[in-house]
């Protein structure tokens, strides 16, 4: 069987580079090598390049994304999505390869694009009937003229309307924190939104699409040593307790599971996703949708994925397969 040519789409241009570029990493290291080439991509601004691991950087042929190694031309079959933020969770590297016709593992350029931008996907949420915090969107040309609302709540959390990973998120605890939170988050997106604070339990349900037939991945609660999980939280060991599975009732599991694979459905995602809820008061909040979530070991889709017995192996390829038999 002639192994199949995986580019793993790496680096990207927001606060989550690093991040992806260890995902990519891991990625790369649990193929199945007997199955798979992988080609580790780096995606930074209009620079797109290979790096063999004995040769100068090569550069990738955006006409058709490719690369040449000694005079052989490298067509790729599949691409993993390991880009968090942009371009590669925003819906811009989904759509150049839709154009091409090259399958890759995310979801597609419209539900990308959707879920990216927390304001949008949170209206789109709302109309389903599912529970949200209240929340207020905040322009820079609002902010200048500091036209604020005047009914937000505190504490609040004030962060970039388009991001992940907490880059740029503040919790604010008084009225006099909030311009210089919104101010932070400016840095990283051009539109921030506040978002009411809820004090609760934060749980996460992963997904992913095998045989074309949804897997629900059993249930994580994160407990974070910091006011909230934030960056330092998220990817400095013993910062925060990833329990799997969740300490919940099995009505609040079945509530979560069903709620994430009706929003899975309902928003046409695809691939490995992560949907996060806060716990409050008896009620789900939903709080984001994650096309993107992280691939390294101690992320925590794989963290579910391992718990229910599936292997990073196992994981990736399943992606990749379902990616292949998808048609645009």
């Amino acid at each position: 069987m002639k192994k199949k040519n995986i580019a793993i789409a790496a680096g990207g241009d927001s606060g989550e580079y690093e991040v992806s570029i260890n995902s990519a990493s891991v990625v790369k290291n649990n193929l199945n090598k007997d199955i798979y080439n992988p080609y580790i991509i780096h995606i930074r601004g209009v620079e797109w390049t290979y790096q063999p691991d004995d040769g100068e950087l090569i550069n990738v042929d955006k006409n058709d994304f490719s690369i040449v190694i000694n005079g052989e031309k490298i067509i790729f079959d599949c691409v993993f999505n390991a880009i968090h933020g942009t371009p590669g969770e925003d819906g811009k590297l989904q759509g150049y390869l839709e154009l091409l016709k090259i399958p890759q593992t995310s979801s597609d350029q419209y539900t990308s694009s959707l879920t990216f931008n927390k304001f949008f996907c949170n209206k789109f949420v709302s109309a389903l009937g599912i529970d949200l915090a209240s929340s207020w969107m905040i322009t820079k040309e609002n902010f200048i003229k500091n036209n604020l609302p005047d009914d937000i709540s505190f504490p609040c959390f004030v962060k970039p309307n388009k991001g992940g990973s907490s880059v740029g998120i503040s919790k604010v605890t008084e009225e006099k924190q909030l311009r210089k939170a919104i101010e932070i988050a400016f840095k990283e997106d051009e539109q921030v939104l506040v978002e009411e604070f809820l004090d609760g339990r934060e749980i996460t349900c992963g997904l992913f699409m095998k045989n074309k037939k949804l897997i629900v991945l059993p249930l994580t609660e994160i407990v974070s040593k910091n006011e909230f999980f934030d960056y330092e939280a998220k990817y400095t060991t013993g910062m925060a307790d990833e329990i799997t599975p969740a300490r919940v009732s099995e009505k609040v599991e079945n509530e979560c599971k069903m709620l994430s694979a009706f929003l899975y459905n309902q928003l046409n995602c695809k691939g490995i996703v992560r949907v996060d809820f806060i716990y409050c008061d008896e009620i789900l909040y939903f709080l984001e949708v994650n096309t993107v979530p992280g691939f390294s070991e101690n992320s925590i889709v794989p963290q579910q994925a391992e718990n229910m017995g599936i292997s990073l192996e196992e994981l990736f390829g399943m992606a990749i397969e379902e990616a292949l038999i998808s048609v645009y």
